[in-house]
């Protein structure tokens, strides 16, 4: 393998050795703490612009599964400290490089991932460059931000999903501003025949459809970016029962006149604990978002779940909508089923 550098925004350039495509890309750096669930993360449409670091050190000992993927892989660039070259694994189709060169996506290993992560926690996340050499002239590092992602991973046309027997109990429209496809498995595994939606659908051709309930995805970048996708939403509060995920989460909110704001260096990884206000659980949930609902912002609802570590709002009721949404991903694949009962709940929704 070649020398491949990762230069961050500041100069700081770390030497490590290439994988995956020969290519150069800019994208803001994040780090993902998941032991595993590497497939599902690289093929996350919400990390659409971004690139990507494991502080996991070894990555890619169970190969590549199609069947696994989450959408098309949308990452800019791949970091970690060893990828494993000789998976072990019966369902293993092919190796990670391959992959990533499939994708056209540039990887780099034997950097040391702790040192990177410690520096993004303490500096917050920052852009950075992945390339075979150390450019000169940094400002289209420094000037990259991740804008258009909805309308870059969203849903191109409708589309429909229903159980293999043909029954089904429920109609849930899903607007696509960037969907997990388990989301999808999720719904269908309770009965739902799922209409999915471009994410530009207006609440008119939503409401069309006569769901029993609509489902808002998640997606990646700013949610304050989405004016048009937040108007349309706000246009359906009250008309059917609403959940939202991650993306959705955050667009109910802001339609229901909260404000949202970015993190630090957000919340990625499967091992994030949220406390439920209303029974004093705490739950492990998996993540991956770096924006977050500012909880003081919201003149209706009421807070449900919030970030064991650092309070953030991870969820909100709005009882007199009809509606609920929570920032994590109670549909994980692969990490903690703790939450998958939010789809019962969604479902007994419905039913009212």
């Amino acid at each position: 393998m070649s020398k491949r550098y990762l230069i961050l925004a500041d100069g700081t350039v770390y030497e490590g050795e290439g994988f995956g495509a020969s290519a150069e890309r800019v994208g803001e750096l994040v780090f993902n703490t998941g032991v595993v669930g590497y497939i599902e993360t690289l093929t996350d449409p919400s990390y659409y612009g971004q690139i990507v670091m494991q502080t996991f050190p070894a990555i890619g000992n169970y190969g590549v599964i199609e069947e696994d993927f989450e959408g098309e892989c949308r990452v800019k660039g791949y970091v970690v400290r060893e990828w494993c070259r000789q998976p072990s694994n019966f369902r293993s189709q092919y190796d990670l490089d391959a992959f990533l060169k499939a994708q056209g996506v540039p990887g780099i290993c034997g950097v040391d991932t702790r040192a990177i992560t410690q520096r993004i926690r303490e500096s917050g996340v920052m852009n950075a460059m992945i390339s075979d050499h150390v450019p000169q002239d940094l400002s289209a590092l420094q000037s990259y931000a991740v804008t258009g992602g909805v309308k870059a991973v969203g849903a191109l046309e409708r589309a429909r999903c229903a159980p293999e027997n043909g029954n089904i109990r429920r109609r849930v429209a899903l607007i696509d501003y960037g969907t997990k496809r388990n989301i999808i498995r999720e719904l269908v595994a309770r009965g739902c025949e799922v209409l999915v939606m471009p994410p530009f659908s207006t609440a008119e051709q939503v409401l069309a459809l006569q769901p029993d309930g609509v489902m808002l995805s998640n997606g990646p970048g700013d949610p304050a970016e989405n004016t048009v996708c937040i108007a349309e939403i706000k246009k359906l509060l009250g008309k059917v029962p609403l959940f939202g995920l991650c993306l959705g989460h955050q667009m109910l909110a802001l339609a229901a006149g909260g404000k949202t704001m970015k993190l630090k260096y957000g919340h990625r990884g499967g091992n994030q604990p949220v406390i439920d206000l209303a029974t004093g659980h705490t739950y492990i949930t998996s993540q991956n978002h770096g924006y977050a609902v500012v909880s003081e912002s919201l003149p209706v609802g009421e807070v449900r779940y919030v970030n064991a570590n650092d309070r953030t709002c991870e969820g909100v009721d709005y009882p007199q909508w009809n509606a609920f949404s929570v920032q994590f991903h109670p549909e994980a694949c692969a990490g903690p089923r703790d939450t998958s009962a939010l789809f019962d709940r969604f479902v007994e929704l419905m039913k009212g």
